[in-house]
């Protein structure tokens, strides 16, 4: 089909895509097993459906028992019992729990910190791991019981923490679970999270990562029985280089400590011989190996196996010489492919989209690589529109990434989608610049400290850059972005030099000190901050509070800006937004608030993610 008969994306067309999450390989090992969510926007919800289909490839079948089909890892190796997990009330914080005679108040009462996380407030609940019987003939059924009785800590971790914070050992002896044993004020300032060993038999607990200070995370087996692990070595540095561990033989190894990179997920092969993993590289996520020498001498070598203008974002499976991966890319969603180890060779398993990207005009992601202001190579994506003519001239939009320390890569995203702003008619411009991950420990670590600093320059050099092109129209650029990427643009408002016509930021940082008195997760502000604002002797603090603080630069603000928070927003409480708001209104700038109450740092709803959608393009039609 020509290009020019296919429709360009929009944000109803987005919104109609099937968002495709594998659930594993059946265990049989011949069939795939995955969940579609379809959203409802009507209903303002997500629709889940199961389906299984060959390994191969082929016709998929929808089905209701997915899992029975599929081996459970909480289950025991002997089959007689299970992990849940549930959560326990433990703190008395609830002016109830604390006067019970007083039925009717709605009191609070804290003694530290963490009194709120995410986008939910401490009740005094806490998820526990539970050990329960599975009930057969000749097994007495007893009730499940925690193996964290009283304590005020969480397993699975939140606020996303799932069963992969627990693991049965190889025998069904041990229960592995991730917790960060911390509570009130030194939760909120730790990374600290660590691995716990419970004996079933003697129902004693004991730290098998006491020594290491920062995370401890995703346990796994590998096949000849040696627990395996990611760990970051700081506390307090949450985007810390990320490491595979293995304890062999009473001896830890660290298999990735001489790779230039950090990883996101492992598994091991079948044979024991090999750890696979997944880890951004070059402005995309790829497919990795390292040998395991075990104690040998041999040495360890990390291979990159697959490259090309796509992510790999998770491995389901191995079947034979095939490893079975989730994808994306800037103009497709996620799809389940194959990839033959040997051949070096793709299968799409899935085909989910296919159908509705038939119709759908695919943009251009070019890289592009720009001398930064220090003389350093930076990788920006360059995201063109549909039926891109260089002989017409663009609005052109610089992309900000958040994180700070978030790769920027072939992602694909239901609400900041490079595809669907391309297809409005905008060229995207998205520069890896310092703090982002795959480029180098270095290159990630060049941020903290220095948020207003050589990132400025990284940004303002990509789209100086771009904007030489004569397909790029300099007098309509615009610089939009969400949480660092919020802040990015604040701060980008104060310092821009008439170059943008317009900004949009969500849920960004605006005032550093308010930001560090009100955000939940404080070890964070205080590591990329450099400290507290009263630190007066803090020379990398008092910078971030008072030179890298955009509410400082508000006098130079003089360009329309869109500003959208959400309300259960407790990373970047909503007096960010309310501030930059207010300033804008009260210094006469054309400005918009958008709230949405009952978000937090994201917008998840449907109806929600369409709002979101038709006031950003909203402003930019009207502004740019």
């Amino acid at each position: 089909m020509s290009t020019l008969a296919q429709q360009n994306l929009t944000p109803e067309m987005l919104w109609q895509l099937g968002r495709v999450s594998p659930l594993g390989i059946s265990k049989d090992g011949k069939l795939l097993i995955y969940k579609v969510g379809t959203p409802d926007m009507a209903e303002n919800k997500i629709n889940s459906k199961f389906y299984n289909i060959p390994v191969q490839g082929g016709t998929a079948s929808e089905i209701e028992d997915y899992a029975s089909l599929l081996a459970d890892k909480n289950v025991s190796s002997n089959g007689k019992l299970k992990l849940i997990s549930q959560e326990v009330k433990v703190e008395k914080i609830l002016g109830t729990d604390v006067y019970p005679e007083l039925t009717k108040t709605t009191a609070q009462v804290y003694n530290g910190l963490d009194y709120r996380h995410w986008d939910t407030w401490n009740d005094g609940s806490h998820n526990h791991v539970f050990i329960e019987t599975i009930g057969a003939p000749n097994i007495k059924v007893i009730a499940p019981y925690d193996i964290m009785p009283n304590e005020p800590y969480d397993s699975p971790q939140k606020p996303f923490g799932g069963d992969e914070d627990y693991i049965w050992s190889p025998d069904g002896s041990k229960v592995i679970y991730v917790s960060k044993k911390k509570a009130g004020t030194a939760y909120a300032t730790s990374t600290n999270t660590d691995l716990y060993e419970y004996d079933v038999a003697s129902k004693t607990t004991k730290n098998l990562t006491e020594g290491n200070l920062g995370y401890d995370l995703a346990p796994q087996f590998s096949p000849s029985g040696d627990l395996t692990w990611l760990q970051m070595k700081r506390d307090g540095y949450e985007a810390d280089k990320n490491d595979i561990i293995v304890r062999h033989k009473g001896v830890v190894l660290n298999l990735t400590a001489n790779w230039d990179g950090t990883v996101d997920a492992f598994t091991w092969s079948a044979d024991g011989k090999k750890v696979y993993f997944v880890a951004p590289i070059k402005g995309t996520k790829q497919l990795f190996e390292v040998n395991f020498p075990g104690l040998t001498r041999i040495a360890v070598r990390v291979t990159q196996l697959t490259d090309g203008d796509f992510d790999v974002n998770a491995i389901v499976g191995f079947v034979g010489t095939n490893v079975l991966v989730t994808r994306t890319d800037h103009n497709h969603a996620t799809e389940v492919f194959s990839y033959d180890l040997k051949k070096k060779s793709w299968k799409q398993i899935t085909k989910v989209n296919d159908a509705m990207y038939s119709n759908i005009a695919m943009c251009k992601s070019e890289k592009r690589w720009v001398t930064t202001t220090d003389g350093k190579q930076m990788l920006v994506w360059v995201v063109l529109p549909p039926n891109f003519d260089k002989t017409k001239k663009y609005p052109t939009l610089l992309y900000c990434q958040g994180g700070p320390q978030s790769a920027l890569t072939q992602f694909y995203s239901f609400r900041w989608n490079l595809q669907v702003m391309a297809s409005q008619g905008y060229i995207i411009v998205a520069p890896n610049r310092r703090g982002m991950p795959g480029h180098g420990v270095e290159w990630n670590e060049k941020i903290s400290g220095d948020w207003g600093g050589q990132v400025m320059d990284d940004y303002l050099s990509a789209i100086d850059d771009v904007a030489k092109e004569s397909y790029v129209d300099k007098a309509r650029l615009g610089a939009i972005g969400a949480s660092y990427g919020g802040y990015s643009v604040f701060y980008l408002a104060g310092i821009h030099q008439n170059r943008f016509k317009t900004f949009i930021s969500h849920c960004g940082v605006f005032n550093t000190q308010s930001m560090y008195g009100t955000t939940e997760e404080v070890f964070f502000s205080n590591w990329d901050s450099g400290g507290a604002y009263w630190e007066k002797e803090n020379a990398i603090a008092q910078k971030t509070y008072n030179e890298f603080n955009p509410i400082n630069k508000v006098n130079n603000w003089n360009t329309p800006i869109l500003i959208i928070q959400g309300g259960k927003d407790f990373r970047v409480p909503i007096g960010q937004g309310q501030e930059a708001f207010q300033a804008a209104q009260l210094k006469g700038i054309k400005s918009k608030f958008v709230l949405f109450p009952d978000e937090n740092h994201w917008v998840l709803q449907p109806q929600n993610a369409m709002v979101w959608q038709k006031e950003f393009f909203g402003w930019l039609k009207e502004t740019l």
